[in-house]
């Protein structure tokens, strides 16, 4: 009854991280892991082609057995979540300024303590 649902959020993952290979501020691998979740539930055939992938399957299968991120995907996250609440914190104005830097600060500190 899922399997569609899981197979079509698979597809616009995989969509998704094909089109974040060219948009800079776009993540790929985490579209691909999400990709690689949705397939495990409804198409195995295609679970594995993203585990066997040269590029993506290393990562995939490094978030799966250890919730690790590679030092490059560190950096680059944290330096995109930088530059947003820098952004934030100059174009908008009142408390509004404040909420890209907060949103910063979270997902920066809980992505910079996942193992690498």
């Amino acid at each position: 009854m899922m399997q569609p649902v899981y197979l079509t959020i698979g597809i616009v993952s995989v969509a998704l991280g094909v089109i974040g290979i060219v948009v800079p501020l776009l993540p790929t691998v985490p579209f691909m892991i999400l990709a690689a979740f949705c397939f495990a539930k409804a198409n195995p055939v295609w679970e594995k082609r993203l585990l066997d992938h040269p590029r993506f399957g290393p990562h995939i299968v490094a978030w799966r057995e250890r919730g690790a991120i590679s030092k490059r995907g560190k950096i680059m996250a944290l330096v995109a979540l930088a530059a947003s609440a820098v952004i934030g914190l100059v174009a908008l104005d009142s408390w509004h300024a404040y909420m890209p830097l907060a949103v910063a600060l979270i997902s920066g500190t809980w992505i910079a303590t996942r193992p690498s």
